[in-house]
Formats: structure tokens, sequence, C-alpha cells
């Protein structure tokens, strides 16, 4: 009985002003909310306007964070709302990213395509031939990235014996999806006794010998090393300081 009547006891002084606007307490509710506000009556500075009232009663300043607002279980704003299209939205994101991502990360192979003799000179001496040629590699890079061409090596074959070498470190930086041409130069001695009558024999008409080149590309992309294997068939002519593609050769 104690108890329930210190919850009727009225928390504010009666003599007070605050106490005569409290007998005529009024609640307000619609079906959203409740709440409960002192009427507009007489309003001083030592009021603020009550924002459940919206207006049309005032509280006192120290009791303005005392303020509940009951919302129903039922109420909109506790349900979600378009959950299942936040998750697909979400989902379709880091599907599109992922595809984005993997087919411009991918990784592809870069061609290379010889480009053919530029020049050649030819030296004899009782029993050797010189030839020094100079030719250049295209490499393409089909990537979405650029790479960096690192090293260069090949070597030069007549009738499967090697007749020349080289290695090459350079730094070429190719763009993606843009082709470069590396250029290089072989200094080769072929030591074959036939192949020296051919060249030098005057009663010989076709003096053309063949030269097959192998190399190996280095490059690098992405913190990564890769090797790429090349091969062509080149002839020329060992009698004079020229030289004739593979394309024209075949015709003569």
């Amino acid at each position: 009985m104690g108890s329930r009547e210190d919850e009727n006891k009225l928390i504010l002084p009666p003599g007070s002003v605050i106490g005569r606007k409290f007998a005529s307490y009024l609640s307000t509710g619609n079906r959203q909310f409740f709440y409960s506000c002192v009427p507009c009556e007489g309003a001083t500075a030592s009021f603020v306007t009550c924002p459940t009232c919206q207006g049309t009663g005032e509280i006192p300043q120290e009791l303005e964070k005392q303020l509940v607002a009951l919302i129903p279980y039922g109420d909109q704003r506790l349900k979600p709302r378009r959950t299942k299209l936040s998750v697909f939205l979400a989902v379709l994101i880091c599907l599109v990213t992922t595809t984005f991502l993997g087919f411009f990360l991918f990784p592809r192979s870069i061609t290379l395509l010889p480009a053919g003799l530029n020049s050649s000179t030819v030296a004899f001496d009782r029993a050797n031939i010189y030839l020094n040629i100079t030719s250049s590699l295209n490499v393409s890079n089909s990537n979405y990235y650029p790479i960096t061409v690192t090293q260069l090596t090949l070597e030069v074959l007549h009738l499967s014996h090697v007749v020349g070498q080289l290695s090459k470190s350079s730094l070429l930086h190719i763009n993606p999806l843009t082709s470069e041409q590396i250029p290089y130069a072989v200094a080769n001695v072929i030591k074959d006794e036939s192949t020296y009558k051919i060249c030098k024999l005057p009663k010989i008409k076709v003096h053309h010998v063949l030269l097959q080149i192998q190399g190996t590309l280095t490059y690098s992309y992405l913190s990564e090393s890769e090797q790429r294997v090349f091969h062509s068939n080149e002839y020329l002519d060992c009698r004079e300081n020229m030289s004739l593609p593979l394309s024209l050769a075949s015709h003569l």
C-alpha cells in the first residue's frame, strides 16, 4: 500500500505553476506513439517546447531528457525492409567486381614474332665464313597491364651446329595492348667445308645458306617472371653483304 501511495503522489509540488498544470495533465496518442504532455498554459522562460506534443504543451527543462517514446511491437520501423534486395545487390556487386578483376588481371601470353634479317656482312679466311647479322624481334603485349623485358638469349645454328650466340640484358617496358621491337646483332662463324665451297666457288650460282635462330625471352609482370621461346629460319646470301627475308628468298 505504501508503494502505491508513493506512485500516486505528484512529482512536482502542488503549489507550483507546474503542479497546477499537472492537474490538467493530458495524454495524447496515435496508432504509433503514445506520449504525455503538459497543456500549454502560461508559458515562461523556464519551459521548452515539448517535442512529443508538437508544440501543444511544455515541460520543465530539467525533465527534458526523461521523455520516453513507446513504439508498438508491430511498428514497421522495427521490421527490416528490403533485406533481400540489399543482399542481392551486395552479392551482385561482389560478383561483378570479381569478374572484372579476373578479366583484367588474368595473365595472357605475349606474342613473339621474328621480323627477319635486316642486314648481314660476309667475310672469308682460308677455311671459315664470318657472318655478322642484324635482326629484330617483335614483342606484343596482350595483357591489360605493362610488362618488362629483362633478357634476350639466342643461338644461331647451321646444319645443327651452333655458329653464334647472344645474351642481351635489357629493361624494355611494354605498355598494355601494345607492341615493341627488340633489335639484336649476332656474330657467326661457319666452319663447314661444304658450306665454304658453296659460298666461295664462283661456278655455283646459288649461294644461300640457312640459319636457324632459336632463343628465349625473359619478361616480368606483377612481380612474376616468365620465359617465352621463339624460333625462326633465315636465308641469306653468303657471297654478298646483303640479306633476304624468308618470304623473298622462297621465290628465288
